[in-house]
Protein backbone atom coordinates (compact mmCIF):
# COMPACT_ATOMS: atom_id res chain seq x y z
CA UNK A 1 0.00 0.00 0.00
CA UNK A 2 2.66 2.15 -0.23
CA UNK A 3 1.92 4.01 -3.40
CA UNK A 4 -1.15 4.41 -2.13
CA UNK A 5 -0.15 6.47 1.11
CA UNK A 6 2.42 7.98 -1.02
CA UNK A 7 0.37 9.61 -3.65
CA UNK A 8 -2.21 11.08 -1.11
CA UNK A 9 0.44 12.15 0.93
CA UNK A 10 1.77 14.52 -1.78
CA UNK A 11 -1.94 15.30 -2.43
CA UNK A 12 -2.05 17.33 1.25
CA UNK A 13 1.70 18.81 1.38
CA UNK A 14 2.05 22.45 0.94
CA UNK A 15 5.35 22.93 -1.67
CA UNK A 16 8.16 25.36 -0.93
CA UNK A 17 11.10 23.93 -3.23
CA UNK A 18 10.81 20.35 -1.66
CA UNK A 19 8.33 19.26 -0.32
CA UNK A 20 7.46 19.06 3.58
CA UNK A 21 4.87 16.90 4.90
CA UNK A 22 2.41 18.89 7.22
CA UNK A 23 1.97 16.56 10.56
CA UNK A 24 -1.39 17.47 10.78
CA UNK A 25 -2.51 15.99 7.29
CA UNK A 26 -1.31 12.75 8.58
CA UNK A 27 -4.43 11.17 10.07
CA UNK A 28 -6.35 12.21 6.73
CA UNK A 29 -3.89 10.08 4.77
CA UNK A 30 -4.13 7.39 7.16
CA UNK A 31 -7.81 7.23 7.53
CA UNK A 32 -8.07 6.87 3.67
CA UNK A 33 -5.22 4.18 3.74
CA UNK A 34 -7.25 2.37 6.48
CA UNK A 35 -10.58 2.69 3.79
CA UNK A 36 -8.49 1.35 1.11
CA UNK A 37 -6.99 -1.45 2.83
CA UNK A 38 -10.59 -2.77 3.77
CA UNK A 39 -12.12 -2.49 0.51
CA UNK A 40 -9.05 -4.05 -1.03
CA UNK A 41 -9.90 -6.64 1.89
CA UNK A 42 -13.41 -6.89 1.80
CA UNK A 43 -15.22 -5.94 -1.19
CA UNK A 44 -17.72 -8.07 -2.65
CA UNK A 45 -15.96 -7.80 -6.00
CA UNK A 46 -12.31 -7.50 -6.94
CA UNK A 47 -10.93 -3.77 -7.52
CA UNK A 48 -8.65 -1.81 -9.08
CA UNK A 49 -7.10 -0.19 -5.93
CA UNK A 50 -5.11 2.43 -8.15
CA UNK A 51 -8.22 3.65 -10.45
CA UNK A 52 -9.87 4.25 -7.12
CA UNK A 53 -6.81 6.50 -5.91
CA UNK A 54 -6.59 8.94 -9.29
CA UNK A 55 -10.48 8.62 -8.41
CA UNK A 56 -9.95 9.79 -4.82
CA UNK A 57 -7.83 12.93 -5.67
CA UNK A 58 -9.53 13.72 -8.46
CA UNK A 59 -12.73 14.12 -6.33
CA UNK A 60 -10.62 15.83 -3.22
CA UNK A 61 -8.57 18.41 -5.91
CA UNK A 62 -12.34 19.31 -7.51
CA UNK A 63 -13.35 20.39 -3.99
CA UNK A 64 -10.28 23.27 -4.25
CA UNK A 65 -11.54 25.11 -7.90
CA UNK A 66 -11.76 24.23 -11.08
CA UNK A 67 -8.89 24.45 -12.57
CA UNK A 68 -6.38 22.07 -10.06
CA UNK A 69 -6.82 19.02 -11.97
CA UNK A 70 -5.12 15.11 -12.06
CA UNK A 71 -3.52 13.94 -15.09
CA UNK A 72 -2.67 9.62 -15.20
CA UNK A 73 0.65 9.01 -15.92
CA UNK A 74 -0.61 7.95 -19.59
CA UNK A 75 -2.16 11.18 -20.07
CA UNK A 76 1.49 13.61 -18.70
CA UNK A 77 3.00 13.60 -21.96
CA UNK A 78 0.37 14.48 -24.09
CA UNK A 79 -0.81 16.91 -21.65
CA UNK A 80 2.30 18.69 -21.70
CA UNK A 81 3.68 18.87 -25.25
CA UNK A 82 1.83 22.04 -25.78
CA UNK A 83 3.21 23.74 -22.66
CA UNK A 84 6.81 22.45 -24.13
CA UNK A 85 6.30 23.11 -27.27
CA UNK A 86 6.83 20.10 -29.10
CA UNK A 87 6.44 16.37 -29.12
CA UNK A 88 8.69 13.46 -30.38
CA UNK A 89 7.39 12.09 -33.30
CA UNK A 90 7.68 11.46 -37.10
CA UNK A 91 6.68 15.25 -38.09
CA UNK A 92 3.50 14.72 -40.39
CA UNK A 93 0.03 16.05 -40.16
CA UNK A 94 -2.86 13.35 -40.67
CA UNK A 95 -6.07 12.83 -41.43
CA UNK A 96 -8.20 9.68 -41.26
CA UNK A 97 -10.03 9.61 -44.61
CA UNK A 98 -12.40 6.70 -45.22
CA UNK A 99 -10.27 4.37 -42.98
CA UNK A 100 -7.16 5.62 -44.39
CA UNK A 101 -4.45 7.11 -42.59
CA UNK A 102 -3.13 9.80 -44.87
CA UNK A 103 -0.53 12.40 -45.02
CA UNK A 104 -1.73 16.20 -45.10
CA UNK A 105 1.24 18.10 -44.48
CA UNK A 106 4.73 17.11 -43.18
CA UNK A 107 6.72 19.10 -40.70
CA UNK A 108 9.41 21.04 -42.20
CA UNK A 109 12.99 20.35 -41.32
CA UNK A 110 10.92 16.91 -39.82
CA UNK A 111 12.08 13.14 -40.03
CA UNK A 112 9.13 12.58 -42.47
CA UNK A 113 10.03 15.56 -44.86
CA UNK A 114 13.75 15.22 -44.74
CA UNK A 115 13.23 11.11 -46.22
CA UNK A 116 10.24 12.81 -49.27
CA UNK A 117 7.36 11.44 -47.76
CA UNK A 118 4.65 14.25 -49.28
CA UNK A 119 1.35 15.45 -49.09
CA UNK A 120 -1.59 12.68 -49.92
CA UNK A 121 0.85 9.34 -49.30
CA UNK A 122 -1.11 7.21 -47.64
CA UNK A 123 -0.01 5.14 -44.99
CA UNK A 124 -1.00 1.53 -44.75
CA UNK A 125 1.06 -0.37 -42.37
CA UNK A 126 3.15 0.29 -39.60
CA UNK A 127 5.86 -1.84 -38.58
CA UNK A 128 4.23 -4.52 -40.53
CA UNK A 129 0.61 -4.23 -39.22
CA UNK A 130 -1.59 -3.37 -41.62
CA UNK A 131 -3.54 0.56 -40.45
CA UNK A 132 -5.77 0.38 -43.49
CA UNK A 133 -9.44 -0.61 -43.21
CA UNK A 134 -8.96 -1.83 -39.39
CA UNK A 135 -11.47 0.98 -38.02
CA UNK A 136 -8.60 3.11 -36.79
CA UNK A 137 -8.71 6.01 -34.41
CA UNK A 138 -6.59 9.57 -33.96
CA UNK A 139 -5.67 8.18 -30.62
CA UNK A 140 -4.07 4.65 -32.02
CA UNK A 141 -2.41 6.52 -34.61
CA UNK A 142 -0.45 8.99 -32.61
CA UNK A 143 0.19 5.59 -30.35
CA UNK A 144 1.63 3.73 -33.27
CA UNK A 145 3.81 6.96 -34.95
CA UNK A 146 5.10 8.67 -31.37
CA UNK A 147 7.50 7.00 -29.12
CA UNK A 148 10.83 7.72 -27.74
CA UNK A 149 13.42 10.21 -29.32
CA UNK A 150 15.92 7.99 -31.60
CA UNK A 151 14.03 5.13 -32.10
CA UNK A 152 12.74 4.07 -35.54
CA UNK A 153 9.37 2.99 -37.11
CA UNK A 154 8.66 1.47 -40.17
CA UNK A 155 5.81 2.32 -42.40
CA UNK A 156 4.62 1.39 -45.82
CA UNK A 157 3.01 4.11 -48.28
CA UNK A 158 0.87 4.58 -51.09
CA UNK A 159 1.53 7.05 -53.08
CA UNK A 160 -0.32 8.37 -56.12
CA UNK A 161 1.03 7.52 -59.61
CA UNK A 162 3.32 4.87 -57.99
CA UNK A 163 2.43 0.95 -58.69
CA UNK A 164 4.34 -0.36 -55.89
CA UNK A 165 4.34 0.94 -51.95
CA UNK A 166 7.13 2.10 -50.88
CA UNK A 167 8.97 1.83 -47.63
CA UNK A 168 10.71 4.07 -45.28
CA UNK A 169 12.05 3.72 -41.48
CA UNK A 170 12.11 6.88 -39.87
CA UNK A 171 13.68 7.74 -37.14
CA UNK A 172 11.47 9.91 -33.79
CA UNK A 173 12.63 12.99 -33.49
CA UNK A 174 11.46 16.35 -31.16
CA UNK A 175 8.74 17.95 -33.37
CA UNK A 176 7.69 21.81 -32.77
CA UNK A 177 4.21 22.34 -31.93
CA UNK A 178 3.73 26.23 -32.88
CA UNK A 179 1.89 28.28 -30.78
CA UNK A 180 2.47 30.90 -33.24
CA UNK A 181 0.04 29.99 -36.28
CA UNK A 182 0.18 32.30 -38.63
CA UNK A 183 1.64 36.20 -39.27
CA UNK A 184 1.23 38.15 -42.48
CA UNK A 185 0.30 42.16 -43.55
CA UNK A 186 -2.97 42.85 -43.39
CA UNK A 187 -2.37 45.72 -45.14
CA UNK A 188 0.63 47.33 -46.47
CA UNK A 189 1.25 48.90 -43.24
CA UNK A 190 -0.49 46.47 -40.60
CA UNK A 191 0.90 43.17 -39.52
CA UNK A 192 -0.93 40.60 -38.51
CA UNK A 193 0.18 37.74 -35.71
CA UNK A 194 -2.28 34.71 -34.47
CA UNK A 195 -1.02 33.01 -31.02
CA UNK A 196 -2.73 29.53 -29.97
CA UNK A 197 -0.85 29.19 -27.03
CA UNK A 198 1.90 30.50 -24.57
CA UNK A 199 4.46 27.24 -24.96
CA UNK A 200 8.05 27.47 -24.16
CA UNK A 201 8.68 27.68 -27.81
CA UNK A 202 6.50 31.33 -27.88
CA UNK A 203 8.62 34.18 -27.45
CA UNK A 204 11.27 32.90 -29.92
CA UNK A 205 8.57 32.14 -32.17
CA UNK A 206 6.58 35.92 -31.52
CA UNK A 207 10.43 37.45 -31.77
CA UNK A 208 10.50 36.19 -35.38
CA UNK A 209 6.88 37.22 -36.78
CA UNK A 210 8.10 40.77 -35.68
CA UNK A 211 11.06 41.11 -37.07
CA UNK A 212 9.58 39.46 -40.33
CA UNK A 213 6.73 41.67 -40.33
CA UNK A 214 8.74 44.78 -39.41
CA UNK A 215 11.12 43.60 -42.27
CA UNK A 216 8.18 44.14 -44.78
CA UNK A 217 7.17 47.49 -43.70
CA UNK A 218 4.85 47.24 -40.21
CA UNK A 219 3.43 50.26 -39.04
CA UNK A 220 0.61 48.79 -36.56
CA UNK A 221 0.58 45.39 -34.98
CA UNK A 222 -3.04 42.84 -34.80
CA UNK A 223 -1.99 40.65 -32.16
CA UNK A 224 -4.89 37.79 -32.00
CA UNK A 225 -5.41 36.07 -29.04
CA UNK A 226 -8.60 34.68 -29.66
CA UNK A 227 -9.20 31.46 -28.99
CA UNK A 228 -5.70 31.38 -26.93
CA UNK A 229 -6.44 28.95 -23.42
CA UNK A 230 -3.02 30.25 -22.26
CA UNK A 231 -0.34 27.94 -20.86
CA UNK A 232 3.27 29.22 -19.01
CA UNK A 233 3.11 32.05 -17.02
CA UNK A 234 6.87 33.35 -17.53
CA UNK A 235 5.88 33.02 -21.49
CA UNK A 236 3.09 35.70 -20.86
CA UNK A 237 5.32 38.04 -19.21
CA UNK A 238 8.11 37.43 -21.77
CA UNK A 239 5.71 38.57 -24.39
CA UNK A 240 4.42 41.41 -22.64
CA UNK A 241 7.57 43.08 -22.59
CA UNK A 242 7.82 42.95 -26.13
CA UNK A 243 5.11 45.87 -25.81
CA UNK A 244 5.82 47.49 -23.01
CA UNK A 245 8.87 50.19 -22.06
CA UNK A 246 11.12 50.25 -18.87
CA UNK A 247 10.17 48.32 -15.83
CA UNK A 248 6.71 48.60 -16.15
CA UNK A 249 4.77 46.08 -13.99
CA UNK A 250 3.20 43.07 -15.70
CA UNK A 251 1.53 41.13 -13.66
CA UNK A 252 1.86 40.42 -9.80
CA UNK A 253 0.62 36.82 -7.75
CA UNK A 254 -0.06 36.01 -4.31
CA UNK A 255 -1.02 32.71 -2.56
CA UNK A 256 -1.76 31.98 1.05
CA UNK A 257 2.07 29.94 0.99
CA UNK A 258 3.20 32.28 -1.54
CA UNK A 259 4.33 36.02 -1.00
CA UNK A 260 3.38 38.41 -3.78
CA UNK A 261 5.83 38.12 -6.70
CA UNK A 262 6.15 40.79 -9.45
CA UNK A 263 7.04 39.84 -12.93
CA UNK A 264 8.40 43.39 -14.65
CA UNK A 265 9.18 43.97 -17.87
CA UNK A 266 12.98 43.72 -17.63
CA UNK A 267 14.22 44.17 -21.26
CA UNK A 268 13.67 46.24 -24.74
CA UNK A 269 10.98 44.71 -26.09
CA UNK A 270 11.02 44.54 -30.58
CA UNK A 271 7.37 46.42 -30.39
CA UNK A 272 7.73 49.10 -28.17
CA UNK A 273 6.35 52.22 -29.80
CA UNK A 274 4.38 50.83 -32.73
CA UNK A 275 0.71 51.11 -32.70
CA UNK A 276 -0.70 47.46 -31.13
CA UNK A 277 -3.58 46.20 -31.17
CA UNK A 278 -5.09 42.76 -29.21
CA UNK A 279 -8.07 40.72 -30.17
CA UNK A 280 -9.86 38.91 -27.41
CA UNK A 281 -12.72 36.61 -27.36
CA UNK A 282 -14.58 34.19 -24.47
CA UNK A 283 -12.21 31.45 -24.88
CA UNK A 284 -9.07 33.88 -24.50
CA UNK A 285 -7.65 32.86 -21.02
CA UNK A 286 -5.48 32.72 -18.17
CA UNK A 287 -1.76 33.70 -19.94
CA UNK A 288 -4.35 35.70 -22.50
CA UNK A 289 -5.56 37.80 -20.16
CA UNK A 290 -2.53 38.76 -18.05
CA UNK A 291 -1.10 40.07 -21.61
CA UNK A 292 -4.08 41.47 -22.57
CA UNK A 293 -4.94 42.92 -18.88
CA UNK A 294 -1.35 44.68 -18.94
CA UNK A 295 -1.41 46.23 -23.00
CA UNK A 296 -4.98 47.64 -21.39
CA UNK A 297 -4.24 48.94 -17.90
CA UNK A 298 -0.62 50.53 -18.98
CA UNK A 299 -2.86 52.11 -21.84
CA UNK A 300 -0.53 50.38 -24.00
CA UNK A 301 -2.41 49.64 -27.13
CA UNK A 302 -6.61 48.86 -27.71
CA UNK A 303 -8.31 45.31 -26.73
CA UNK A 304 -10.79 44.83 -29.20
CA UNK A 305 -13.48 42.01 -29.66
CA UNK A 306 -15.09 40.37 -26.80
CA UNK A 307 -14.66 39.82 -22.78
CA UNK A 308 -12.38 37.39 -22.46
CA UNK A 309 -12.80 33.98 -20.45
CA UNK A 310 -11.64 34.84 -16.41
CA UNK A 311 -9.48 32.49 -15.16
CA UNK A 312 -6.98 34.40 -12.61
CA UNK A 313 -5.35 31.32 -10.88
CA UNK A 314 -1.91 30.10 -10.75
CA UNK A 315 -1.51 26.46 -11.50
CA UNK A 316 1.71 24.83 -10.58
CA UNK A 317 2.83 21.38 -11.97
CA UNK A 318 3.89 18.56 -9.48
CA UNK A 319 5.08 15.82 -10.48
CA UNK A 320 3.76 13.07 -8.34
CA UNK A 321 5.70 9.58 -7.61
CA UNK A 322 3.91 7.56 -10.25
CA UNK A 323 4.99 9.67 -13.42
CA UNK A 324 1.18 10.59 -12.77
CA UNK A 325 1.17 14.58 -12.64
CA UNK A 326 -0.98 17.14 -10.40
CA UNK A 327 -1.96 20.94 -11.41
CA UNK A 328 -2.28 22.81 -8.08
CA UNK A 329 -3.58 26.25 -7.92
CA UNK A 330 -0.77 28.08 -5.78
CA UNK A 331 -1.92 31.78 -6.58
CA UNK A 332 -3.97 34.21 -7.54
CA UNK A 333 -2.82 36.66 -10.09
CA UNK A 334 -3.18 40.50 -10.56
CA UNK A 335 -3.20 42.66 -13.76
CA UNK A 336 -0.31 45.85 -12.87
CA UNK A 337 -4.16 48.31 -11.76
CA UNK A 338 -4.56 45.56 -9.11
CA UNK A 339 -7.45 43.79 -11.37
CA UNK A 340 -8.67 40.53 -9.68
CA UNK A 341 -10.11 38.96 -13.00
CA UNK A 342 -11.11 35.82 -12.47
CA UNK A 343 -15.01 35.18 -12.30
CA UNK A 344 -16.35 33.10 -9.27
CA UNK A 345 -16.82 29.47 -9.14
CA UNK A 346 -18.46 29.14 -5.44
CA UNK A 347 -20.73 27.41 -7.99
CA UNK A 348 -19.05 24.46 -9.54
CA UNK A 349 -21.92 23.77 -12.16
CA UNK A 350 -22.72 27.30 -12.96
CA UNK A 351 -19.01 27.72 -13.87
CA UNK A 352 -19.02 25.48 -16.13
CA UNK A 353 -22.07 26.06 -18.17
CA UNK A 354 -21.03 30.05 -17.62
CA UNK A 355 -19.94 30.70 -21.70
CA UNK A 356 -23.69 29.16 -22.29
CA UNK A 357 -24.85 31.64 -19.85
CA UNK A 358 -23.34 34.24 -21.39
CA UNK A 359 -24.40 33.56 -24.87
CA UNK A 360 -28.32 33.08 -23.30
CA UNK A 361 -28.09 35.96 -21.87
CA UNK A 362 -26.97 37.79 -25.04
CA UNK A 363 -23.65 39.11 -24.11
CA UNK A 364 -22.09 38.32 -27.64
CA UNK A 365 -24.11 40.49 -29.02
CA UNK A 366 -24.77 42.65 -26.55
CA UNK A 367 -22.18 44.49 -24.54
CA UNK A 368 -25.18 46.51 -22.53
CA UNK A 369 -26.25 43.04 -21.37
CA UNK A 370 -23.14 42.63 -19.45
CA UNK A 371 -23.57 43.45 -16.51
CA UNK A 372 -20.59 44.10 -13.92
CA UNK A 373 -20.76 45.51 -10.49
CA UNK A 374 -19.26 49.48 -9.54
CA UNK A 375 -17.19 47.76 -6.21
CA UNK A 376 -14.88 46.13 -9.82
CA UNK A 377 -14.12 49.61 -11.18
CA UNK A 378 -10.54 50.15 -11.61
CA UNK A 379 -8.66 53.06 -13.77
CA UNK A 380 -5.82 52.79 -16.33
CA UNK A 381 -2.44 53.89 -15.31
CA UNK A 382 -2.09 56.40 -17.47
CA UNK A 383 -5.35 57.68 -18.91
CA UNK A 384 -7.17 56.80 -16.26
CA UNK A 385 -10.08 55.41 -17.78
CA UNK A 386 -12.31 53.03 -16.41
CA UNK A 387 -11.72 49.39 -16.26
CA UNK A 388 -13.16 46.43 -14.68
CA UNK A 389 -12.11 43.09 -12.45
CA UNK A 390 -14.03 40.33 -11.16
CA UNK A 391 -14.89 38.93 -14.61
CA UNK A 392 -11.94 38.31 -17.99
CA UNK A 393 -10.86 41.62 -19.05
CA UNK A 394 -13.35 43.73 -21.01
CA UNK A 395 -12.80 45.03 -24.50
CA UNK A 396 -11.81 48.69 -25.16
CA UNK A 397 -13.97 47.54 -28.41
CA UNK A 398 -16.80 44.97 -28.64
CA UNK A 399 -17.61 43.23 -31.22
CA UNK A 400 -20.33 41.69 -31.21
CA UNK A 401 -20.88 37.78 -32.29
CA UNK A 402 -21.69 38.04 -36.40
CA UNK A 403 -24.81 35.35 -36.56
CA UNK A 404 -26.35 37.30 -39.76
CA UNK A 405 -24.85 34.37 -42.20
CA UNK A 406 -24.73 31.75 -39.70
CA UNK A 407 -27.28 29.06 -40.10
CA UNK A 408 -28.11 25.44 -38.78
CA UNK A 409 -26.87 23.93 -42.00
CA UNK A 410 -23.53 25.65 -42.18
CA UNK A 411 -22.93 24.51 -38.31
CA UNK A 412 -23.75 21.39 -39.77
CA UNK A 413 -21.46 21.13 -42.51
CA UNK A 414 -18.52 22.49 -40.06
CA UNK A 415 -19.44 20.39 -37.29
CA UNK A 416 -19.66 16.72 -39.28
CA UNK A 417 -16.04 17.56 -40.91
CA UNK A 418 -17.48 17.45 -44.29
CA UNK A 419 -15.74 20.41 -45.32
CA UNK A 420 -12.56 19.17 -44.01
CA UNK A 421 -12.59 15.73 -45.63
CA UNK A 422 -13.74 16.77 -48.97
CA UNK A 423 -11.48 19.42 -50.09
CA UNK A 424 -8.44 16.58 -48.81
CA UNK A 425 -10.23 14.15 -51.13
CA UNK A 426 -10.13 16.92 -54.09
CA UNK A 427 -6.85 18.41 -53.29
CA UNK A 428 -5.24 14.67 -52.99
CA UNK A 429 -7.12 14.12 -56.60
CA UNK A 430 -6.08 17.50 -58.29
CA UNK A 431 -3.04 18.68 -56.50
CA UNK A 432 -0.98 18.86 -59.42
CA UNK A 433 -3.62 20.64 -61.28
CA UNK A 434 -4.65 23.29 -58.55
CA UNK A 435 -0.59 24.02 -58.12
CA UNK A 436 -0.07 24.41 -61.90
CA UNK A 437 -2.65 26.98 -62.63
CA UNK A 438 -1.96 28.49 -59.04
CA UNK A 439 1.57 28.35 -58.96
CA UNK A 440 1.77 30.75 -55.82
CA UNK A 441 -0.55 31.44 -53.08
CA UNK A 442 -0.65 34.84 -53.91
CA UNK A 443 -2.21 33.71 -56.89
CA UNK A 444 -4.56 31.58 -55.44
CA UNK A 445 -5.32 33.97 -53.01
CA UNK A 446 -6.54 36.89 -55.52
CA UNK A 447 -8.36 34.80 -58.26
CA UNK A 448 -9.50 31.65 -57.20
CA UNK A 449 -12.93 30.98 -56.28
CA UNK A 450 -15.22 27.94 -55.94
CA UNK A 451 -17.30 26.79 -59.28
CA UNK A 452 -20.76 25.76 -59.23
CA UNK A 453 -19.83 22.45 -60.18
CA UNK A 454 -17.18 22.51 -57.13
CA UNK A 455 -19.91 23.34 -55.20
CA UNK A 456 -22.43 21.15 -56.03
CA UNK A 457 -20.18 18.51 -55.78
CA UNK A 458 -19.11 19.31 -52.50
CA UNK A 459 -23.11 19.32 -51.31
CA UNK A 460 -23.75 16.32 -52.99
CA UNK A 461 -20.53 14.93 -51.12
CA UNK A 462 -21.95 15.60 -47.82
CA UNK A 463 -25.52 14.43 -48.21
CA UNK A 464 -23.71 11.12 -49.31
CA UNK A 465 -21.78 11.45 -46.16
CA UNK A 466 -24.52 11.99 -44.10
CA UNK A 467 -27.98 11.50 -45.59
CA UNK A 468 -30.13 13.44 -43.35
CA UNK A 469 -28.00 16.24 -43.90
CA UNK A 470 -30.25 17.32 -46.67
CA UNK A 471 -29.72 20.15 -48.63
CA UNK A 472 -31.45 23.55 -47.49
CA UNK A 473 -31.89 25.50 -50.11
CA UNK A 474 -32.76 28.90 -47.89
CA UNK A 475 -30.10 28.55 -45.60
CA UNK A 476 -27.70 27.45 -48.16
CA UNK A 477 -27.81 30.95 -49.36
CA UNK A 478 -27.71 32.58 -46.34
CA UNK A 479 -24.60 30.68 -45.64
CA UNK A 480 -23.36 30.51 -49.43
CA UNK A 481 -20.57 33.07 -48.62
CA UNK A 482 -19.06 31.54 -45.29
CA UNK A 483 -19.30 28.25 -46.99
CA UNK A 484 -17.56 29.22 -49.91
CA UNK A 485 -14.75 30.81 -47.82
CA UNK A 486 -14.28 27.67 -45.59
CA UNK A 487 -13.66 25.49 -49.02
CA UNK A 488 -11.16 27.78 -50.35
CA UNK A 489 -9.14 28.25 -47.05
CA UNK A 490 -9.03 24.93 -45.93
CA UNK A 491 -7.77 24.00 -49.89
CA UNK A 492 -5.32 27.08 -49.08
CA UNK A 493 -4.27 25.03 -45.73
CA UNK A 494 -3.89 21.55 -47.50
CA UNK A 495 -1.84 22.92 -50.28
CA UNK A 496 0.58 25.48 -48.47
CA UNK A 497 -0.40 25.41 -44.41
CA UNK A 498 -2.10 27.13 -42.03
CA UNK A 499 -0.61 30.55 -42.31
CA UNK A 500 -2.09 30.69 -45.35
CA UNK A 501 -5.67 29.57 -44.12
CA UNK A 502 -6.16 32.48 -41.83
CA UNK A 503 -5.31 34.89 -44.39
CA UNK A 504 -8.04 33.85 -46.03
CA UNK A 505 -10.41 32.98 -43.17
CA UNK A 506 -9.70 36.15 -41.63
CA UNK A 507 -11.81 37.89 -44.44
CA UNK A 508 -14.96 36.69 -42.35
CA UNK A 509 -13.38 37.39 -39.11
CA UNK A 510 -15.49 40.90 -37.76
CA UNK A 511 -12.79 40.96 -35.10
CA UNK A 512 -10.29 41.35 -37.42
CA UNK A 513 -12.00 44.00 -39.41
CA UNK A 514 -12.54 46.03 -36.63
CA UNK A 515 -9.16 46.10 -35.77
CA UNK A 516 -7.94 47.39 -39.25
CA UNK A 517 -10.70 49.90 -38.88
CA UNK A 518 -9.83 51.17 -35.53
CA UNK A 519 -6.07 51.80 -37.21
CA UNK A 520 -6.96 53.72 -40.18
CA UNK A 521 -9.47 55.53 -37.93
CA UNK A 522 -6.16 56.01 -35.85
CA UNK A 523 -7.99 55.08 -32.82
CA UNK A 524 -5.26 53.31 -31.63
CA UNK A 525 -3.31 56.82 -32.23
CA UNK A 526 -5.27 58.57 -29.83
CA UNK A 527 -5.13 55.96 -26.79
CA UNK A 528 -1.30 55.49 -27.37
CA UNK A 529 -0.58 59.26 -27.24
CA UNK A 530 -3.31 60.33 -24.43
CA UNK A 531 -1.61 61.36 -21.17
Amino acid sequence: MTNYFSLLIFACIIFSGQAQIDPQKVGTTQKFDEVLTYVNRMYVDDVNAQQLTDAAIIALLEKLDPHSTYISKEEVDDANSSINGSFVGIGIRFQILKDTLMVVATIPGGPSEKLGIKPGDKITKVDNLIVAGIGLKNSQVREKLMGELGTKVKIEVLRKAQKKPMDFVITRDNIPINSVDAYYMLTTEIGYVKLNSFSRSTMDEVQKSIKELKSKGMKHLVFDLQGNGGGLLDQAQKVADEFLSGDKLIVYSEGRAQPRTNLNAFRKGLWEEGELVVLTDEYSASASEILSGAIQDWDRGLIIGRRTFGKGLVQRPIDLTDGSQMRLTIARYYTPSGRFIQKSYEDKEAYKKDLTQRYLNGEFSNADSIKLPDSLKFETLVSKRIVYGGGGIMPDIFVPLDTLEFTDYYRDLIQGGHVNSFTLEYVDKNREQLLGTYPSFDSFLKTYSPSTILMNEFLAYAEKEDPELKFNEKEYKTSEKLIKLRLKAILAQDLWGYNEFYQIYNESDEIVMRAVKAIENKETHKLHHKK
